[in-house]
């Protein structure tokens, strides 16, 4: 699926944002930004000109970063085809926008967060909107919610755990409430990694078995300072732009994930890092269920030179 968010959010984006200064919008994503690197999260949005400048800034990273996770989840597992999903710490609905894109037949959409601009902003977004119109957004704290939630074939929290102060009894009460796959996303800085690990070790714990985009359920053999996480290039739009202060008309979102299912996929080895291409050969950092791996692919075999050099970092690799 694309990166770019679909044609539907674009245009409800630009409708929620029209008259509204670019200007004061910047200042109000940026002190977000600060609130963030400060360890503080979306309960620092508080109005509906934070809930928008937020969607403005952060819509387009978050949703090309879900879909580049469900990407990996539909390579490993194509059987997997959910009808219904629990959106855990949706804000502005991202994540589901995302599901919807990736997934045809999914028709039971619910939305879940304490924050009451971001829950009102994605209901702008999703009136009228084919399948998310009948969306179902509850407001409130996640644990407590989930609670009284039916189970969903589809569970994801995006951006959600590092806002957590003891997520360990969220991500245990997700997976009670998973079907199938579980997917977290966390953004892609060792902290992120390490939040991730955590819950994967937990959810293996509790039976579930890893999809993506580990080859193997065992302890990551990474070892510091080094950390696994992936880029998802987007190209940024005029709005974008403004919002954010950049020039550059693309960004790079990075990101860290895990998805956990109760069924194991084909997990194939996954590309850790840029691959180094050179005159006499493409080099290639792997995960595989045996550990790191380091693939040289000479230039003097043409057929495997040339698929190293096609393979771009996040992607699987068969066995």
């Amino acid at each position: 699926m694309g990166s770019d968010l679909p044609a539907a959010l674009k245009a409800a984006l630009a409708r929620a944002a029209f008259g509204v200064s670019r200007a004061q919008a910047a200042r109000q994503a940026n002190a977000l930004s600060e609130t963030y690197r400060a360890g503080g999260g979306s309960q620092a949005i508080t109005d509906a000109g934070g809930a928008l400048a937020y969607a403005l800034a952060r819509m387009p990273a978050t949703y090309a970063a879900v879909a580049a996770c469900l990407d990996a989840v539909q390579a490993a597992r194509p059987d997997f085809a959910p009808h219904s999903l629990i959106d855990v710490g949706a804000g502005p609905g991202t994540a589901s926008w995302a599901a919807a894109a990736a997934f045809p037949d999914l028709a039971a959409f619910t939305l879940l967060d304490a924050n009451p601009a971001l829950r009102a902003l994605a209901l702008t977004f999703t009136e009228g909107a084919d399948r998310l119109a009948c969306a179902a957004y509850r407001l409130g704290e996640a644990r407590t919610e989930l609670s009284a939630m039916p189970v969903g074939d589809l569970v994801i929290a995006s951006y959600l755990i590092a806002e957590v102060t003891d997520p360990a009894p969220l991500v245990a009460r997700m997976w009670d409430k998973t079907r199938d796959v579980l997917l977290i996303v966390e953004p892609g800085t060792p902290d992120g990694y390490r939040r991730v690990l955590a819950a994967r070790a937990q959810v293996i714990a509790l039976g579930g078995h890893v999809v993506a985009p580990c080859p193997h359920d065992a302890a990551c053999p990474l070892a510091p300072p080094d950390w696994c996480h992936f880029a998802q290039r987007l190209m940024r739009s005029r709005d974008h732009k403004q919002v954010k202060r950049a020039e550059a008309p693309f960004e790079d979102e990075k990101f860290a994930y895990v998805a956990l299912s109760r069924t194991a996929g084909l997990r194939p080895a996954r590309v850790l890092a840029p691959p180094a291409v050179g005159k006499a050969a493409v080099s290639v950092k792997l995960c595989t269920p045996a550990g790191i791996a380091m693939v040289t692919a000479p230039r003097r075999d043409k057929p495997a030179y040339a698929r190293a050099r096609r393979l771009r970092w996040g992607d699987g690799v068969p066995a």
